[in-house]
């Protein structure tokens, strides 16, 4: 008897001891057959704190990369090749290099959102969570931020540090106008507005919280409001409205949508685990550098959080 997609995955996932994360952008039935559903390098971590000997990574390139740095010596598969990041690819090690140079002075932080390679580049990475508090805790004053400007003002909008942004944004996240809030107030008045750091600042002023999707979790599950807009990818509604089955989230924008999240399905996810590929493996050279940006953002997250 022929076994169903999901059987199928099940039955692999065994036999290759294999731990399945997706993120939160992903279509609803990758999230409902995961392991574990959570922001990129929330993943990575949980991945890496695993026994498993194979990771199936359901999101984009450089979320499998992370996973691959921090997971050393486990298989890492992306199951459509396909599926980069648009934000990642606006920045180059090369152009991280020329940053450097015309700035000697400053820190280079790389938000996750970036290759391996641009991470080996940068002298530590970020999250949107904790792109302030890490940054806050560096000692120099300048500090190049690549490649996310939106969330790289929004963070120089809250701290006395000179931020030098690189001009790449996420296309999904920057195409929110100020008329999508206007319009979310009229249709829903009595809705909380949260939204991503890496929309436009003009709408992030206008919204009543912007947080990365993590804290955007924690926020509608604890919040007493009832109906919330929501100015993130589309896919965060899916696990939103699973975990708070009564409340109502309305999308501020149609723009948020991001294809290439979407590239991934159960099929991909079967065939990554029957044939171990698309494997994700970062060079030595490169790995070793880019480790050691996420290893220093831990350190000065606790270090922060400490004192």
């Amino acid at each position: 008897m022929d076994l169903s997609v999901d059987e199928e995955i099940a039955a692999l996932r065994r036999r290759r001891r294999a731990v399945i994360v997706a993120h939160n952008y992903q279509p609803a039935p990758v999230q409902d057959i995961a392991d574990y559903v959570g922001d990129s390098f929330e993943l990575s971590a949980l991945a890496s704190q695993t026994d498993a000997e194979v990771i199936v990574f359901c999101g984009v390139h450089f979320m499998a990369e992370a996973a691959a740095l921090l997971a050393p010596g486990r298989t890492v598969v992306l199951p459509d090749l396909r599926a980069g990041c648009p934000l990642a690819d606006t920045v180059s090690p090369e152009d991280v290099r020329a940053l450097r140079a015309r700035h000697p002075r400053a820190a280079v932080v790389a938000y996750v959102n970036t290759s391996a390679a641009v991470k080996a580049e940068a002298d530590l990475c970020v999250t949107s969570a904790n792109a302030l508090r890490v940054i806050e805790a560096l000692a120099e004053d300048e500090v190049i931020f690549v490649p996310d400007a939106n969330l790289g003002n929004f963070v120089a909008r809250h701290t006395r540090k000179r931020l030098i942004t690189w001009n790449g944004t996420c296309r999904a996240h920057n195409a929110v106008r100020v008329d999508d809030v206007r319009t979310a107030r009229r249709e829903h008045p009595d809705a909380p507005i949260v939204v991503h750091p890496e929309v436009p600042p003009a709408v992030a002023e206008r919204a009543d919280a912007v947080l990365g999707t993590g804290g955007m979790l924690q926020y509608v599950r604890t919040h007493e409001a009832r109906r919330f807009v929501i100015g993130t990818e589309a896919g965060i509604l899916h696990r939103m409205r699973r975990e708070n089955p009564d409340k109502e989230f309305h999308l501020l924008s149609a723009s948020l949508w991001c294809p290439t999240m979407k590239y991934t399905d159960l099929a991909g996810v079967a065939r990554a685990l029957r044939d171990l590929e698309p494997r994700i493996e970062v060079p030595p050279e490169v790995a070793t550098r880019a480790r050691r940006a996420l290893e220093r953002m831990l350190e000065l997250g606790r270090r922060r959080e400490g004192g």
